[in-house]
């Protein structure tokens, strides 16, 4: 059946797969990937979706809303299901769940609001999303936690400014004030990252050159998520390498 007849099911945010499965991958392979990264993958994605679910319901209009009632519940219940699970193998994982608490209640609250797409509400969500990397990593048993935060700023650092760069690219692109807010930020990132690793900071520099040139082109969407998913990798790889 099509996506039409089924909403609520399939998220259509293509943007938020990297930025879910990013820290989650960073912060297994900092410290040591264990049995319990399974459950709590399943938990960070079913979770999501609930999110996304909850959040269609949120801004539907009442007459709309029985449709999605089905995959809100379904995904949330999968969700406690693997919830409980992670936390029946690594129970001390729980400490880090007031951590989400802001960023998902700003995303929802702006999906109440119809402005699921604001400023305020991708970097808080990005933000968000950034902490499981701090969280994947004490589940493998990691013990160095400036590693870990150092590991989800560098991410954070990214994942925001790859927020601002998307929208000069496609929906702020004739807006000149998003352009020099995206500068502005990957110019701040990259002075901050160079602190950890000059590696890091060239990474940042070159990202920076990027987002004051490249919206000055006519790139298509599809060109706009190749090289954000390379960036992501590059920026991944390099951020374990240089805090190793």
């Amino acid at each position: 059946m099509s996506r039409k007849r089924n909403p609520g099911w399939v998220p259509n945010q293509h943007g938020a797969w990297a930025m879910l499965a990013t820290p989650l991958l960073v912060g297994a392979l900092a410290s040591h990937p264990a049995w319990v990264h399974l459950p709590l993958t399943a938990f960070w994605f079913l979770g999501y979706f609930a999110f996304f679910a909850a959040s269609l319901w949120l801004k539907a209009p009442p007459r709309r809303r029985p449709p999605l009632v089905r995959p809100l519940f379904t995904y949330a219940a999968a969700a406690t299901v693997a919830g409980l699970l992670t936390l029946a193998l690594h129970p001390s994982l729980i400490r880090w769940a007031p951590l989400f608490l802001v960023p998902m209640a700003v995303g929802l609250w702006s999906s109440w609001r119809h402005d699921e797409r604001s400023l305020v509400s991708g970097i808080a969500t990005t933000a968000g999303s950034c902490l499981m990397t701090v969280v994947s990593y004490d589940a493998g048993g990691g013990t160095d936690l400036h590693r870990a935060w150092v590991l989800t700023a560098v991410l954070a650092a990214y994942f925001v400014g790859t927020v601002l760069y998307v929208k000069t690219m496609i929906r702020e692109r004739d807006e000149p004030a998003y352009h020099w807010l995206s500068m502005g930020a990957h110019g701040a990132a990259t002075v901050g990252v160079f602190a950890v690793s000059g590696a890091l900071g060239v990474v940042f520099a070159l990202l920076t050159i990027r987002a004051a040139i490249v919206p000055a082109f006519r790139v298509s969407p599809k060109a706009v998520g190749i090289g954000e998913a390379v960036a992501t990798v590059v920026v991944a790889v390099v951020a374990l390498l240089a805090t190793a």
